[in-house]
Protein backbone atom coordinates (compact mmCIF):
# COMPACT_ATOMS: atom_id res chain seq x y z
CA UNK A 1 0.00 0.00 0.00
CA UNK A 2 2.83 2.67 1.14
CA UNK A 3 6.49 1.96 0.29
CA UNK A 4 9.49 4.23 1.07
CA UNK A 5 12.42 3.53 -0.85
CA UNK A 6 15.58 5.08 1.17
CA UNK A 7 13.98 8.14 1.17
CA UNK A 8 15.61 11.55 1.95
CA UNK A 9 14.64 14.76 2.47
CA UNK A 10 16.58 17.59 2.68
CA UNK A 11 15.44 21.41 3.60
CA UNK A 12 17.36 24.55 2.32
CA UNK A 13 19.73 24.87 5.34
CA UNK A 14 21.12 21.27 4.01
CA UNK A 15 19.63 19.68 7.11
CA UNK A 16 18.57 16.37 7.35
CA UNK A 17 14.06 16.24 8.08
CA UNK A 18 14.55 12.37 7.27
CA UNK A 19 17.82 9.91 6.33
CA UNK A 20 17.39 6.84 4.31
CA UNK A 21 13.85 6.05 5.51
CA UNK A 22 12.55 2.67 4.38
CA UNK A 23 9.26 0.85 5.02
CA UNK A 24 6.07 -0.56 4.05
CA UNK A 25 2.92 -0.07 5.47
CA UNK A 26 0.55 -2.96 4.30
CA UNK A 27 -3.17 -2.44 2.72
CA UNK A 28 -5.41 -2.20 6.14
CA UNK A 29 -2.34 -1.63 8.45
CA UNK A 30 -2.64 0.48 11.33
CA UNK A 31 0.19 1.96 12.39
CA UNK A 32 1.38 4.84 14.64
CA UNK A 33 4.67 6.91 13.93
CA UNK A 34 5.90 8.08 17.47
CA UNK A 35 8.77 10.29 18.26
CA UNK A 36 9.18 13.75 19.96
CA UNK A 37 8.87 17.50 17.84
CA UNK A 38 10.53 18.03 15.36
CA UNK A 39 11.62 14.19 15.00
CA UNK A 40 10.50 14.34 11.17
CA UNK A 41 7.01 12.77 11.95
CA UNK A 42 4.69 15.40 10.10
CA UNK A 43 7.45 15.45 7.14
CA UNK A 44 6.81 11.77 6.10
CA UNK A 45 2.94 12.33 6.24
CA UNK A 46 3.36 15.10 3.99
CA UNK A 47 5.72 12.65 1.49
CA UNK A 48 2.57 10.01 1.70
CA UNK A 49 0.57 12.66 0.01
CA UNK A 50 2.84 14.40 -1.99
CA UNK A 51 2.58 18.08 0.15
CA UNK A 52 6.39 17.62 0.00
CA UNK A 53 8.56 15.43 -2.31
CA UNK A 54 12.00 13.85 -1.54
CA UNK A 55 14.95 15.03 -1.83
CA UNK A 56 16.32 11.42 -3.15
CA UNK A 57 14.56 7.98 -3.10
CA UNK A 58 11.03 7.24 -3.88
CA UNK A 59 7.98 6.89 -2.39
CA UNK A 60 5.12 4.60 -3.52
CA UNK A 61 1.43 4.78 -2.84
CA UNK A 62 -0.61 0.91 -4.51
CA UNK A 63 2.52 0.26 -6.57
CA UNK A 64 2.55 3.70 -8.16
CA UNK A 65 5.84 5.95 -7.55
CA UNK A 66 4.88 9.37 -6.74
CA UNK A 67 7.80 11.17 -5.81
CA UNK A 68 7.34 12.85 -9.41
CA UNK A 69 4.21 13.14 -9.06
CA UNK A 70 3.07 16.03 -11.56
CA UNK A 71 0.47 18.78 -9.80
CA UNK A 72 -2.19 17.95 -12.25
CA UNK A 73 -2.31 14.46 -10.95
CA UNK A 74 -2.68 15.26 -7.36
CA UNK A 75 -6.26 15.70 -7.14
CA UNK A 76 -6.52 12.21 -8.55
CA UNK A 77 -3.99 10.71 -5.86
CA UNK A 78 -5.39 12.93 -2.62
CA UNK A 79 -8.55 11.39 -3.51
CA UNK A 80 -7.16 8.28 -2.43
CA UNK A 81 -5.91 9.54 0.60
CA UNK A 82 -7.78 11.40 3.53
CA UNK A 83 -5.85 14.10 6.25
CA UNK A 84 -6.98 14.88 9.91
CA UNK A 85 -5.49 17.55 11.23
CA UNK A 86 -4.38 18.48 14.96
CA UNK A 87 -5.80 22.62 14.10
CA UNK A 88 -9.10 20.84 12.63
CA UNK A 89 -9.18 23.27 9.31
CA UNK A 90 -12.94 23.39 9.46
CA UNK A 91 -14.69 26.35 8.00
CA UNK A 92 -16.62 27.91 11.06
CA UNK A 93 -19.24 30.17 8.39
CA UNK A 94 -20.28 26.70 7.42
CA UNK A 95 -22.54 24.15 9.17
CA UNK A 96 -21.18 20.52 10.02
CA UNK A 97 -23.34 19.36 6.53
CA UNK A 98 -21.42 21.88 4.55
CA UNK A 99 -17.89 21.11 6.11
CA UNK A 100 -18.05 17.85 5.13
CA UNK A 101 -19.76 18.34 1.85
CA UNK A 102 -17.03 21.58 0.82
CA UNK A 103 -14.72 18.71 0.19
CA UNK A 104 -16.96 16.80 -2.42
CA UNK A 105 -18.01 20.29 -4.30
CA UNK A 106 -14.39 20.96 -4.65
CA UNK A 107 -13.86 17.59 -6.58
CA UNK A 108 -16.54 17.74 -8.74
CA UNK A 109 -18.87 15.55 -7.07
CA UNK A 110 -22.65 15.73 -7.79
CA UNK A 111 -25.60 17.02 -5.63
CA UNK A 112 -26.93 14.06 -5.64
CA UNK A 113 -23.96 12.13 -4.32
CA UNK A 114 -23.15 14.80 -1.54
CA UNK A 115 -27.28 14.41 -0.76
CA UNK A 116 -26.46 10.59 -0.08
CA UNK A 117 -22.55 10.55 1.29
CA UNK A 118 -22.48 13.46 3.44
CA UNK A 119 -25.13 11.89 5.85
CA UNK A 120 -23.62 8.34 5.82
CA UNK A 121 -20.38 9.53 7.23
CA UNK A 122 -22.28 11.23 9.79
CA UNK A 123 -23.55 8.37 11.04
CA UNK A 124 -20.19 6.86 11.15
CA UNK A 125 -18.50 9.81 13.46
CA UNK A 126 -21.48 9.54 15.15
CA UNK A 127 -22.60 13.35 14.48
CA UNK A 128 -25.74 12.59 12.96
CA UNK A 129 -27.88 14.38 15.36
CA UNK A 130 -25.30 17.85 14.57
CA UNK A 131 -25.91 18.21 11.15
CA UNK A 132 -27.03 21.93 10.64
CA UNK A 133 -25.13 22.68 13.75
CA UNK A 134 -22.07 25.39 13.22
CA UNK A 135 -18.59 24.20 14.06
CA UNK A 136 -18.22 27.22 16.31
CA UNK A 137 -21.01 25.32 18.54
CA UNK A 138 -19.39 21.86 18.91
CA UNK A 139 -17.12 20.69 21.13
CA UNK A 140 -13.13 20.21 20.60
CA UNK A 141 -14.21 16.20 20.05
CA UNK A 142 -17.43 16.41 18.08
CA UNK A 143 -14.81 19.77 15.64
CA UNK A 144 -12.04 16.48 15.10
CA UNK A 145 -14.80 14.12 14.27
CA UNK A 146 -15.93 16.47 11.36
CA UNK A 147 -12.61 16.38 10.45
CA UNK A 148 -12.58 12.90 10.32
CA UNK A 149 -16.09 12.68 8.63
CA UNK A 150 -14.49 15.23 5.88
CA UNK A 151 -11.36 13.02 5.36
CA UNK A 152 -13.48 9.94 5.11
CA UNK A 153 -16.03 11.31 2.88
CA UNK A 154 -14.42 10.24 -0.48
CA UNK A 155 -14.00 6.74 0.78
CA UNK A 156 -10.20 6.68 0.97
CA UNK A 157 -7.76 3.64 0.81
CA UNK A 158 -5.76 5.36 3.16
CA UNK A 159 -6.54 8.09 6.26
CA UNK A 160 -3.14 10.00 7.71
CA UNK A 161 -3.47 11.72 11.28
CA UNK A 162 -0.87 13.86 12.38
CA UNK A 163 -1.44 14.27 16.01
CA UNK A 164 -5.23 14.63 15.59
CA UNK A 165 -5.81 14.27 19.49
CA UNK A 166 -3.38 17.12 20.28
CA UNK A 167 -5.95 19.20 21.36
CA UNK A 168 -7.99 17.42 22.93
CA UNK A 169 -8.76 16.05 26.56
CA UNK A 170 -8.73 12.23 27.71
CA UNK A 171 -12.13 11.22 27.22
CA UNK A 172 -12.14 12.81 23.51
CA UNK A 173 -8.84 11.81 22.89
CA UNK A 174 -10.18 7.80 23.55
CA UNK A 175 -12.84 8.68 21.46
CA UNK A 176 -10.90 9.60 18.47
CA UNK A 177 -8.83 6.67 18.68
CA UNK A 178 -11.86 4.40 19.19
CA UNK A 179 -13.07 5.82 15.82
CA UNK A 180 -9.92 5.33 14.09
CA UNK A 181 -9.55 1.92 14.89
CA UNK A 182 -12.99 1.27 14.36
CA UNK A 183 -12.83 3.02 10.44
CA UNK A 184 -9.67 0.75 10.31
CA UNK A 185 -11.62 -1.68 11.06
CA UNK A 186 -13.77 -1.61 7.70
CA UNK A 187 -10.44 -2.06 5.70
CA UNK A 188 -9.30 1.37 5.62
CA UNK A 189 -4.91 1.85 6.28
CA UNK A 190 -4.83 4.40 8.88
CA UNK A 191 -1.15 6.15 9.52
CA UNK A 192 -0.85 8.11 12.56
CA UNK A 193 1.90 10.18 13.61
CA UNK A 194 1.79 11.55 17.78
CA UNK A 195 4.29 11.50 20.63
CA UNK A 196 1.77 10.54 23.19
CA UNK A 197 2.24 7.42 24.64
CA UNK A 198 -1.15 6.76 25.99
CA UNK A 199 -2.33 6.80 22.46
CA UNK A 200 0.09 4.34 21.00
CA UNK A 201 -0.38 1.68 24.06
CA UNK A 202 -4.25 2.20 23.96
CA UNK A 203 -4.10 1.11 20.04
CA UNK A 204 -2.24 -1.36 20.69
CA UNK A 205 -0.91 -2.00 16.96
CA UNK A 206 2.36 -1.74 15.04
CA UNK A 207 5.08 1.13 15.58
CA UNK A 208 7.64 2.81 14.52
CA UNK A 209 9.47 5.25 15.92
CA UNK A 210 11.84 8.20 15.03
CA UNK A 211 14.18 10.07 16.14
CA UNK A 212 16.71 12.61 14.23
CA UNK A 213 14.69 11.57 11.03
CA UNK A 214 15.53 7.65 10.98
CA UNK A 215 13.57 5.32 12.23
CA UNK A 216 15.07 3.31 15.28
CA UNK A 217 12.84 1.13 16.01
CA UNK A 218 9.66 -0.99 14.34
CA UNK A 219 7.66 -2.71 16.57
CA UNK A 220 4.99 -5.45 15.21
CA UNK A 221 3.58 -6.67 18.79
CA UNK A 222 0.84 -5.83 20.58
CA UNK A 223 2.90 -4.82 23.78
CA UNK A 224 3.65 -1.62 26.11
CA UNK A 225 5.72 1.02 24.04
CA UNK A 226 8.27 2.92 25.42
CA UNK A 227 8.63 6.48 23.45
Amino acid sequence: MIFFDNVSKIYNDNSFALKNINFKVEKGEFISIVGQSGAGKSTLLKLIFAEEKPTKGKVFIKGKNISKIKSNKLPILRRHIGVIFQDFKLLDKKTVFENVAFAMEVSGRSDVDIKEDVPQVLEIVGLSDKTDNYTTELSGGEKQRVSIARALVHRPDIIIADEPTGNLDLINTWDIVQLLTKINQYGTTIVLATHNREIVNLIKKRVVTIDGGTITRDQTDKGKYLI
